[in-house]
């Protein structure tokens, strides 16, 4: 068939007059090389990562939105203060969307590439809120006869993330995790995975509905942060499970030192012998995301022998190394429509995405409401 010749493409770009501008813009085609592929995108899923990129440190309360729905645009304000964390991208036309899916509809001369024409793939990469992709062939997760690209949209993000944390675990010696935000989309696709794998996962949620979420696909330890009994029943989890990994999804307020915190309580119940230094047993938590956006607070009572630091995905698939990557994108594929399925809640074209309706509701990123674009409508 005859490739277009332009496309719609959302882009989001940081002024020097501390003015934030996004919009669904007319870009050129990409270029093929010999191994790529070009991808008619179908499915986009809007994830908390996604929003940075989206709208940086704008104040979106405050944003302008415009009045004609044929060329959609945001503006808003950026607090001048904010400016120095991200003059790296001060009049850039950035392209938004990290990972989707679609229909391979050519590819280049490689024979890899040509493998994959009428194929429905997902990829990440960057760039998917836009109607065609070019992808590196070697970089797209091939999905088995009869998936669609909705299915397929959240191929990465996800369940990548889920199965880093089980090769973190694993590569640290850990036997069972806590993850906090649980009944989320990547929660539930880690419960249905420790199951699968047979290790203890211990679940932090906010509330009762969340903890019903997790208990009907199988979830043992599941502890409500707004209960009273909160800290001595993630204790009691933790002395259960022996888990001395966690990754903190909210970033903020003084979760990550709770946990810490119950860590030790677990372990110095265990001590035969008192030690004012507190319990040796090493004690580690990732922070991953950042849903609270409050100053991350420590209450330093759990003794010494403790750590904190940051996880992203891409450095984890440098570490893991081309086998396991390989591996890990084998089992996405077969278990896309089970174990690594996600849902949504709406879908909207690349226009509508820029509504402030649709702005007003995915920005609030409240467990089960996700949304997906598909830049075909």
């Amino acid at each position: 068939m005859n490739n277009p010749t332009s496309m719609r493409q959302v882009q989001s770009t940081t002024q020097n007059d501390e003015v934030l501008d996004v919009r669904v813009i007319d870009a050129d085609m990409p270029t093929l090389r010999d191994s790529d592929v070009l991808v008619r995108i179908e499915a986009a899923p809007i994830n908390p990562s996604d929003l940075g990129l989206l709208f940086g440190p704008a104040d979106m309360d405050s944003a302008q939105y415009s009045s004609d729905p044929a060329t959609p645009s945001i503006n808003a304000p950026i607090p001048s203060h904010l400016m120095s964390g991200i003059e790296g991208r001060i009049d850039q036309n950035l392209p938004v969307g990290n990972e989707g899916a679609g229909i391979v509809i050519s590819a280049g001369q490689s024979e890899e590439a040509q493998a994959l024409i009428g194929k429905v793939v997902g990829f990440s990469g960057g760039g998917t809120y836009s109607e065609y992709k070019a992808v590196r062939a070697t970089q797209c997760i091939p999905m088995p006869e009869g998936t669609s690209p909705a299915q397929s949209a959240s191929c990465f993000v996800n369940p990548m993330t889920v199965l880093g944390f089980v090769g973190t675990m694993r590569r640290e010696g850990h036997t069972a995790m806590v993850h906090t935000a649980a009944a989320s989309n990547l929660g539930q696709m880690l419960q249905k995975v420790a199951i699968e794998e047979s290790f203890n996962l211990v679940n932090i949620v906010r509330s009762k509905e969340q903890e019903d979420i997790l208990r009907n696909i199988g979830a043992t330890f599941v502890c409500n942060s707004s209960s009273e009994n909160f800290l001595p029943e993630l204790t009691e989890a933790l002395v259960t499970t022996g888990a001395t990994l966690g990754f903190d999804a909210t970033g903020g307020g003084r979760l990550t030192s709770d946990i810490l915190a119950c860590m030790e309580r677990a372990a110095v119940s265990q001590d035969a012998a008192f030690s004012r230094y507190g319990s040796t047993v090493h004690k580690q938590v990732y922070i991953y995301g950042g849903l609270d956006r409050n100053v991350t607070t420590l209450n330093r009572s759990f003794g010494m022998a403790w750590g904190i630091g940051g996880w992203l995905l891409t450095p984890y698939i440098q570490i893991a190394g081309t086998e396991e990557l390989q591996k890990m994108r084998e089992r996405v594929s077969s278990s896309i429509t089970t174990t690594f399925a996600s849902s949504y809640t709406r879908e909207v074209s690349l226009t509508d995405a820029l509504s402030k309706t649709a702005v007003d509701e995915y920005r609030k990123q409240a467990t089960g409401q996700k949304f997906l674009i598909n830049p075909s409508l």
